[in-house]
């Protein structure tokens, strides 16, 4: 049996939480994040609730002085104890609650909190590279909130369709200029000539956790990362592709549609990080 935390008490994965006036139901009203549980310590917990509060501060929600993430911490290391899991994908959600576009009944944020099992070896460098391809038919916003991990998630989740009908692993998304922006579930860079690339927060992508780690982490490495415009024919002309984010770290592009990636540097920067950054690799 699974179990899930609604606004401070447990319930059953399966039983029905919200009603059909909720916002966060009708529009989409509210900001998740996903944070990696490895055993029984939550990873860059400080950096994925400094992203949540000012998410939720742009959406502004009205944000009561004991809804902390210290209590949000305690309710999340309980709802793991109680699925008995020591390593876990936790899904943390913040939705407005109910009422119409003008008539929103209050601006406090409802929280689901949801543990689900990971494999133990989830942060070990995947041995068979992924496919990729681009999604065309839905453009990213680059607006106030595009850096936001928000429950508006249409073109990520019409892109994973896409994906899996075109039997990729990841699509990639491009922002309403062309340019690319992200992927259905993580960000990317890309290698060429011993510099890594990957596109900046002004382009629309989700400012992603593990984003802003490794971008530090690898350049203590001694590899120049540079955030910036990063167009489709850059990746095709690429030498590797990795993707990130904060469930797999790391994970390695053998294609995008017909353009073949080797991994060499990706796995000399994961081995390191590997050896250095124990506590998340």
């Amino acid at each position: 049996m699974n179990y899930i935390n609604y606004n401070g008490k447990i319930f059953e994965a399966n039983e029905i939480i919200v009603n059909a006036q909720n916002r966060g139901l009708r529009y989409g009203d509210g900001l998740f994040e996903t944070i990696k549980f490895k055993n029984n310590n939550l990873i860059l917990n400080e950096e994925h609730f400094a992203r949540l509060w000012k998410g939720m501060q742009l959406l502004k929600f009205e944000i009561p002085k004991l809804f902390s993430p210290e209590k949000l911490e305690l309710e999340i290391y309980a709802l793991a104890a109680k699925n008995k899991l020591t390593t876990a994908r936790i899904r943390l959600t913040i939705i407005r609650g109910e009422g119409g576009i003008y008539d929103a009944k209050n601006h406090t944020p409802n929280y689901i909190i949801e543990a689900l099992a990971l494999p133990k070896d989830n942060t070990v460098l995947n041995s068979n590279g992924l496919q990729l391809c681009f999604y065309e038919a839905a453009k990213k916003s680059i607006d106030t909130f595009s850096n936001c991990k928000t429950n508006n998630y249409l073109p990520y989740f019409m892109g994973a369709l896409y994906a899996k009908e075109s039997k990729c692993n990841d699509a990639i998304i491009l922002n309403s200029e062309g340019n690319v922006c992200d992927s259905t579930i993580a960000n990317i860079f890309y290698i060429k000539d011993n510099a890594l690339y990957t596109p900046s927060l002004t382009q629309g992508c989700v400012a992603g956790v593990m984003r802003k780690f490794l971008i530090e982490k690898i350049r203590l490495l001694g590899f120049s990362v540079n955030e910036c415009i990063v167009k489709k024919a850059d990746l095709l002309a690429a030498e590797e592709i990795f993707l990130s984010n904060s469930i797999y770290n790391i994970r390695w592009v053998n294609a995008l549609e017909d353009k073949i990636y080797s991994n060499k540097i990706v796995w000399k920067i994961v081995d390191e990080l590997m050896r250095k950054e124990t506590e998340v690799f």
